[in-house]
């Protein structure tokens, strides 16, 4: 639907999501509260307009989606359009989730789940009755999504392309480690800096960290630094949004260095300004910071002055 606007402001969204018990509305619930939506499942109609006006904590841009369906208490097809409709400053829509009388008796025998609507009959008897319940809200819906062949990522895949933000990233954290203690069990993706000159064999700088100046300026020095950033802030750029495409709602880049104080710390500082200039929202975690300085764990994977 296209946007309506109150004088210069955006009115908020209010999606009624609703259609054949089974045929998804959980999922999509699920992935629309992932996307930063107000969400509530079966609410009693007589409560939809309460919801509305404290859904998002009071804020008017908070975008807010309502499952009903034959279960919700008060449930009638022909009113609902009506009531969705009649609430004031909200941009309504409904979507109706259809899906094959086949498949969604598989799917109840498959979780073995009893139909809402025919708890002692077959779930096919449940299934009609649902159908001719809810047809009058399937014809006055603004969009209809067939889910009999689509997969629950699929499903979610779908809402992200519908009701996403363009700005929709995953939570995205930089972290930096020591491979001494132990690789890092969260990353996603490793990038192992080892290869740059070690900043603890330099007398002044053993005792600081990755986040001092003075370090950060060293490791920018060694002829591998730049090229490196610059190529993992180019593969990062692209792989973040294609990660998020696919469904990954956290994603954790990791760097290691021998001990995790300097140079890897001073890679993720630099590669979430990186990012952040480029758009991206990132977090920063830096596992073995507070570690002591050791000359022996730094000697554990080569000789001073590059490990």
């Amino acid at each position: 639907m296209g946007e309506i606007r109150q004088g210069a402001r955006p009115l908020p969204r209010l999606l009624l999501v609703t259609g054949m018990s089974g045929a998804g509305k959980s999922t999509v619930l699920d992935a629309l509260e992932d996307m930063g939506w107000d969400c509530a499942d079966n609410l009693p109609t007589a409560l939809l307009e309460d919801f509305v006006r404290g859904a998002g904590g009071g804020s008017a841009s908070v975008p807010m989606a309502v499952g009903m369906d034959a279960r919700s208490r008060g449930f009638d097809a022909a009113a609902l359009p009506g009531l969705v409709r009649g609430i004031e400053r909200v941009n309504p829509e409904i979507l109706y989730l259809d899906c094959a009388g086949s498949e969604l008796a598989r799917r109840y025998d498959e979780t073995r789940r009893r139909h809402p609507l025919a708890p002692d009959r077959p779930a096919e008897d449940g299934i009609a009755r649902d159908r001719d319940l809810t047809a009058a809200l399937r014809k006055a819906a603004d969009s209809v999504l067939d889910t009999t062949d689509l997969k629950p990522s699929e499903l979610r895949d779908e809402m992200r392309r519908r009701y996403g933000d363009d700005t929709d990233q995953p939570v995205l954290t930089i972290a930096s480690f020591g491979f001494a203690r132990g690789v890092s069990r969260t990353a996603d993706l490793m990038f192992d800096m080892r290869f740059i000159a070690n900043p603890h064999w330099v007398d002044e700088l053993r005792p600081m960290t990755g986040l001092d100046e003075a370090v950060r300026t060293y490791v920018a020095s060694d002829p591998g630094w730049t090229v490196t950033m610059d190529r993992i802030e180019l593969l990062l750029s692209d792989l973040i949004p294609r990660y998020y495409d696919a469904g990954k709602t956290y994603l954790t880049v990791a760097f290691g260095c021998t001990g995790g104080r300097h140079r890897s710390v001073a890679a993720a500082v630099e590669m979430a300004e990186r990012l952040r200039k480029a758009g991206f929202s990132p977090n920063i975690r830096h596992r073995d910071l507070a570690s002591p300085p050791s000359d022996t764990i730094e000697e554990q994977t080569g000789r001073p002055g590059r490990q």
